[in-house]
This record gives C-alpha cells, structure tokens and sequence, in this order.
C-alpha cells in the first residue's frame, strides 16, 4: 500500500512534490544540497533554473533566506558552498505560522487558553 500511498499522493500537488517534479529532478536535475529542515535544492546542468522539492508540506516560508537568495539567482553561489555571514542579533529563519496552533495570539485574544479571565472587556449594549 506504501507505494499506491506515495503515487496517488504524487499526482496532485497539494499533497507535496508531484510525480513529474520528481521526474524531471532525477532525469535533469542536479543535486546542490540540504538545508535544516531537510528540503533538497537542484539547479539544471547549465544553471539556468533552480528549484526546491520539499520535504514535507510544500509551504514558500519554510525556505530559508540563504537559500531563497540562491533559488531567486540574487547570488551565484549556493550556502552549501559560500554560507552567508549572519550578525550576532539575526534572530534564526521561522518559517510562517499563520493558520497554525502556533500562530501569535495577543493579550486577550479568544484563542488564549482561559478566555474567562477576560477582566479588559466589557460588553456593549446599545442605550
């Protein structure tokens, strides 16, 4: 069934990579490297294009900023090869938590674990 599983999950593109993405990176694509997350970038033989098969949920923001910089031709080199110097006050690359039980939740948002303390609100009734 592991196989079934991974074709029918491979034809349709919200799922992940598709079957002809994999194609195409194992007959053209030559391999540039791995970032943290386990995401695998290639490029063609003549460096003309660049692209990204997802390990995982394929979401834009989990692309590191060295590797978009590289995947978007800004530079030449990719960071497996020249890595990009970071200041010591750069927070680390998070990827994009919205929708997400992680998303950021204000004081007194709904999605706060006890909203029954809510002492800041007051219901409005009209006069």
């Amino acid at each position: 069934m592991g196989i079934l599983n991974t074709i029918f999950r491979g034809l349709t593109w919200w799922h992940g990579n598709t079957l002809n993405t994999q194609l195409w990176s194992w007959r053209k694509g030559v391999k540039v490297g791995e970032d943290e997350q386990g995401n695998t970038y290639f490029r063609n033989a003549d460096n003309t294009r660049r692209w990204v098969m997802f390990n995982g949920e394929m979401e834009a923001s989990r692309v590191s900023p060295d590797w978009h910089g590289w995947l978007h031709h800004t530079w030449d080199e990719p960071p497996t090869d020249k890595p990009m110097v970071h200041k010591p006050w750069e927070k680390p690359h998070v990827e994009n938590l919205t929708g997400t039980m992680l998303a950021y939740a204000p004081a007194g948002s709904l999605r706060k674990e006890s909203p029954k303390d809510r002492s800041d609100y007051e219901a409005w009734s009209p006069e």
